[in-house]
């Protein structure tokens, strides 16, 4: 069957991006282009009204170009939209026909409503909210949508005029950027959100966020703790790094602010209106996090456009993160017998291990993710395949976690052969040093169980533990000769012994 192909382009006040991705009927896509460029639709609009000249000739100049890529690579559907700075000019009608002209496709000015609606499809494909009670916040150039759910349940939709080209225009004239101006900005922001939700008081702990201001902050976030991962997708930004790095931001001048690691030039100068609108915004509901969401109103566009086309999976229930981990595992042809009973033995293991430890609840879900997945890099070769399974992992896009689990899952699987941590490992050496401590222990629990099933059986059908002084000793259930997974795992014992200061002694039953 062809799969056919999508493009998705949202044409928005301050940047306009093109997705084209290639779709399956299994409610899943392949992105094949991803362009950006960024065109300034809402420059000088809060104070003329009007889309100027020059920014709509950058916008026909940035069309053209995607229209060659959407001919190009043989796109079939084509979701067009446009956003704030066409809903508020008085000309944004008479130039959207112009770009429906020049890109051969139809161009639809969508409501805030809508576009915050694409958000919160995009979000709720991306991110595990099951029984959590959070909102979605997407900050334009132009406007601000913020979308309150529990769980996979929408409940309010919002569009707020709070873009981050708007108020810099508005606001922010001086630079540096003066604390009379930012008084003023911090004033008009908190204004329009009592006035938008009036009466209600919503006190929300998480926030799921989209838009160029919220993948800025979560670069540079990861660049300020010197994190390593691969990518910002469902990463974690507390409100306390909010503050601290909007208080960098204002000490600096234009010139300063662009020479902050994780912080793209070109935003450089709305980058600080954006940061007190999310400041203000995690302020007004008490939130103490941001999860960020690279996607966004692109990813909603390819979601809506592929259950129109009746691609969409269909499902009564929302995916959870070991639906994730198993398709990732099919993905790779893992041995799913050998894979489930090892993350079995591991689990019961961890279980035994967790209160004289002090093993905390999350690292559970590391542990079993690594074990159904440590054999993945077979897919590329045997040899070395521990550290194909690191690279696959590290570079998947699990559903549920955030690039800081994904790495520690990644690294777990790494060790469950060869080589123990090492400080010149440089993925190891990278870590915190909690972090490191949790590798090396799940690390060592997975090592050994997967000791316990060298010829891949299930021979060994329980494991328990017992503690003497500086001894533990793992009971193992079996019903044939199991000397053979015992060699196994006394080879693969050393990881454990190490990260648990015990040695470890296997008695068979």
């Amino acid at each position: 069957m062809k799969k056919p192909r999508i493009a998705a382009i949202d044409i928005g006040t301050n940047s306009i991006r093109c997705i084209i991705a290639e779709a399956s009927n299994h409610g899943k896509f392949k992105i094949l282009d991803d362009e950006k460029a960024t065109v300034r639709l809402g420059d000088r609009l809060a104070m003329t009204g009007v889309i100027s000249d020059e920014a709509f000739n950058r916008a026909v100049e940035a069309i053209r170009r995607f229209n060659k890529l959407v001919t190009g690579l043989k796109v079939e559907v084509v979701e067009a939209v446009a956003t704030s700075a066409f809903r508020t000019a008085t000309n944004g009608k008479e130039l959207i026909a112009k770009l429906s002209e020049e890109l051969g496709h139809e161009i639809r000015i969508i409501s805030g409503e809508e576009e915050a609606e694409l958000t919160a499809s995009s979000a709720l494909s991306n991110f595990d909210m099951y029984g959590k009670r959070y909102a979605m916040v997407d900050i334009g150039g132009g406007s601000v949508e913020i979308v309150t759910a529990y769980g996979n349940h929408v409940e309010e939709v919002y569009s707020i005029d709070l873009g981050a080209v708007v108020m810099t225009d508005r606001f922010l004239k001086s630079d540096p950027i003066t604390d009379n101006e930012l008084r003023k900005l911090r004033k008009h922001i908190r204004e329009s959100l009592k006035r938008t939700f009036s009466g209600k008081k919503i006190s929300i702990d998480s926030f799921i966020g989209s838009g160029g201001t919220l993948t800025a902050l979560g670069c540079m976030a990861m660049q300020m703790r010197k994190d390593n991962y691969v990518s910002i997708q469902g990463s974690e930004v507390l409100h306390a790094e909010v503050v601290h790095l909007l208080a960098m931001l204002i000490q600096r001048d234009l010139k300063g602010r662009r020479t902050i690691p994780g912080l793209n030039q070109d935003r450089a100068d709305i980058i600080v209106a954006g940061v007190v609108v999310i400041d203000e915004i995690m302020r007004f509901f008490d939130a103490n996090r941001v999860l960020v969401n690279e996607r966004g109103i692109r990813e909603g566009l390819l979601i809506k456009s592929m259950k129109r086309l009746g691609l969409a999976a269909v499902s009564s229930t929302p995916p959870t993160w070991r639906d994730s981990i198993k398709e990732f595992a099919v993905s790779c042809h893992v041995d799913e017998q050998h894979a489930t009973h090892v993350a079995g033995m591991a689990l019961s293991i961890y279980d035994a291990l967790a209160l004289p430890f002090g093993l905390q609840k999350p690292e559970k879900k590391f542990l079993e993710a690594a074990a159904i997945l440590h054999d993945s890099g077979y897919l590329i070769s045997y040899g070395s395949h521990h550290k194909h399974s690191y690279h696959l992992i590290r570079h998947s896009e699990l559903f549920g976690f955030t690039p800081r689990e994904r790495e520690l899952i990644a690294l777990i699987a790494r060790y469950h052969r060869k080589s123990i941590p090492k400080r010149k490992h440089d993925a190891f050496r990278c870590l915190k040093e909690k972090d490191q401590v949790i590798v090396a222990r799940l690390g060592g629990i997975l090592r050994l169980a997967d000791g316990l099933d060298r010829r891949r059986n299930g021979l060994v059908q329980g494991v328990s533990c017992l503690f003497g002084g500086t001894t533990i000793t793992i009971n193992l259930t079996a019903t044939e000769d199991v000397s053979v997974e015992i060699f196994g795992a006394n080879a693969k014992k050393d990881l454990f012994e190490k990260a648990f200061g015990s040695s470890v002694v296997f008695v068979a039953s």
